[in-house]
């Protein structure tokens, strides 16, 4: 029998027949765009005297929305007083630690490292927990107030 002019008398294997028929049964399914994962964090700052604590937070919480990470629930927090104050006198503070130990945060954004603790032994302490909470630390202005040196510090 002779073969029309036109067709093809290759051989195609049953796999490749099969995918090419389905291919053209299978009604279209529109792109679903891709989900983005939402980073949830904390915001927290020290601030000298009160009621100016939700304009330092609202700061932090929009340089937070500007890189799309979702505040979570209860972890906006200030102290208030000088930023060498004790931590473990924080209620603010202690917020924070406990989201961050109950797996609720993946991050943190300060005004600077400064407000996390100001002293260097205290930061290395602090810095020391948060990595091993898993966290990073985002400073909106890490100039802003350098992490305290004490002179006996300095070469230890």
């Amino acid at each position: 029998m002779p073969t029309p002019p036109g067709s093809s008398t290759a051989w195609c294997s049953l796999s490749k027949l099969l995918a090419r028929n389905a291919a053209r049964r299978a009604p279209a399914i529109p792109a679903v765009p891709p989900v983005k994962p939402v980073t949830a964090v904390a915001l927290y700052a020290v601030v000298p005297v009160p009621g100016i604590e939700d304009l330092v937070l609202d700061d932090l919480a929009a340089y937070a929305d500007a890189r799309g990470w979702g505040v979570a629930a209860g972890c906006a927090a200030s102290d208030t007083g000088p930023l060498d104050q004790d931590t473990e006198l924080r209620s603010g503070w202690a917020r924070i630690r406990q989201a961050a130990a109950d797996r609720r945060i993946t991050g943190l954004v300060v005004p600077s490292f400064s407000h996390i603790a100001y002293r260097w032994t205290d930061w290395n302490t602090e810095r020391a927990w948060l990595l091993r909470q898993g966290l990073f630390v985002i400073a909106t202005d890490p100039t802003d107030v350098p992490v305290g040196l004490e002179p006996e510090e300095s070469w230890s």
